[in-house]
């Protein structure tokens, strides 16, 4: 396994939910991620926001690592769920929600 994945694969499973975006969530860098963080924050659960314009090895690394071709991306509980428009269909269908109760993901700190 190479370095870069090695060091997804670590973020992946060191916490509960990992976003994978453009920009931070204050300050998001396209509004796939703006929207991305938009959902999370409504569902008051706990991320690690991940930067990919920070580091160019991962932002290469993050699509073949999932085979999938855009970011952002959510990783729950090391599972890979998809972009922001899989999370916004599943945030719309009470799906989204369902798996971070089911994962017993940590709620944010108000």
């Amino acid at each position: 396994m190479s370095d870069v994945n090695t060091k997804i694969e670590g973020l992946v499973t060191s916490n509960d939910v990992v976003l994978f975006m453009k920009g931070t969530p204050l300050f998001p860098q396209c509004g796939f991620s703006s929207k991305a963080v938009a959902i999370l924050e409504h569902l008051g659960v706990s991320f690690e926001p991940v930067d990919v314009l920070q580091d160019m090895e991962v932002r290469q690394g993050i699509k073949e690592f999932s085979d999938w071709p855009t970011i952002p991306q959510l990783y729950v509980k090391g599972e890979f769920v998809g972009g922001s428009d899989i999370m916004m269909e599943m945030y719309e269908a009470g799906e989204l929600g369902e798996l971070m109760a089911e994962k017993k993901v940590a709620q944010a700190d108000s």
